[in-house]
């Protein structure tokens, strides 16, 4: 564990100055629009699960920007998307049978003070408030789908009571992992996932329907860790080398992420819920010339997009 640390350590200058996954240079990750996200045999072709798409709450990830691989890809496989611009109530959510949130921000604009201090050291104000809060619960709670993508900070902080209302723990800072990191990458926040380092865990969703359908290895880039309640799936088991880092100016805020995941996925009453620890390994994205996500070469990513939304919408038990 101590060489681990001694290693977070010695990337942090190199991590802020090049890596394109930072808050620093957040502005060049754009969509791929070179990503095929066709569905060869569709899952649903006479009925079409209602999704909607959260946009209302200064999201970092909206249906026609960062996640548009992810909601084309859905999209084929015959789920219908609505962008919602309103704040959550009741009556928003009826008729829906899954809610996807990613990364919403509390503060006012991406371009704000606030948002730039806030990847660094510290948060952001909540993005929801208790009354919109209540309303996704209740929601849950009587048979709705939630699937709630919250990546390192300030992500965190912003949808911190939201997740705990469903018992999610989240650091809220930055998960690394040296001893499980592509070293073509050169970063230990970008971690692989694989049945060979077993970190992927027995579930429906990482076993699929058939042998098609099978998760063998999945990459995250660079996110936070969450701790889920006692019923809950850690379906991306972090390492026993796995650290948080609270802040990326403060290196003596380093604990160890063992025992933690960066995906969590649980049935809460009638309802289902998955937190992601996570962003962009759902959608397709290119930061220059990196790709990363659902088009990086060699990964079951996209797979596990289109199994996610079959366990929320029920195709998978």
């Amino acid at each position: 564990m101590r060489k681990t640390f001694a290693r977070s350590l010695l990337v942090l200058a190199g991590f802020l100055l090049l890596w394109p996954f930072t808050g620093l240079l957040h502005a060049q990750q754009i969509a791929d629009s070179t990503f095929n996200t066709k569905v060869d045999h569709p899952s649903y072709l006479a009925s079409h699960p209602e999704v909607l798409f959260d946009e209302a709450h200064q999201n970092f990830h909206t249906a026609s920007g960062r996640y548009k691989p992810f909601v084309d890809l859905i999209i084929s496989d015959g789920y219908r998307v609505t962008p919602n611009r309103e704040k959550f109530t009741s009556e928003i959510l009826e008729g829906y049978h899954i809610l996807v949130i990613a990364n919403a921000l509390g503060a006012e604009s991406m371009k704000s003070p606030e948002w730039s201090r806030g990847w660094l050291t510290g948060g952001s104000k909540p993005a929801f408030s208790v009354e919109e809060c209540d309303a996704v619960h209740d929601w849950v709670r009587r048979g709705g789908s939630l699937l709630l993508i919250v990546d390192h900070r300030p992500f965190g902080v912003a949808a911190d009571p939201l997740a705990r209302r469903f018992g999610v723990d989240m650091s809220k800072g930055y998960t690394w992992d040296d001893e499980n990191s592509p070293k073509e990458f050169n970063n230990p926040g970008v971690i692989v996932y694989t049945r060979e380092n077993g970190l992927l865990i027995d579930h429906p969703i990482i076993q699929g329907r058939d042998t098609t359908e099978r998760i063998n290895r999945i990459l995250t880039f660079v996110g936070q860790s969450l701790k889920g309640p006692k019923c809950s799936a850690a379906l991306l088991k972090l390492a026993g080398t796995a650290i948080d880092l609270e802040s990326l100016l403060d290196s003596a805020k380093v604990v160890s992420a063992a025992g933690r995941s960066q995906g969590i996925a649980l049935g809460y009453d009638k309802g289902r819920a998955i937190v992601l620890g996570e962003a962009a390994m759902l959608s397709a994205q290119v930061g220059g010339k990196q790709k990363f996500g659902m088009n990086y070469p060699g990964v079951d990513n996209k797979q596990l997009a289109l199994n996610i939304m079959h366990w929320l919408s029920r195709l998978l038990d």
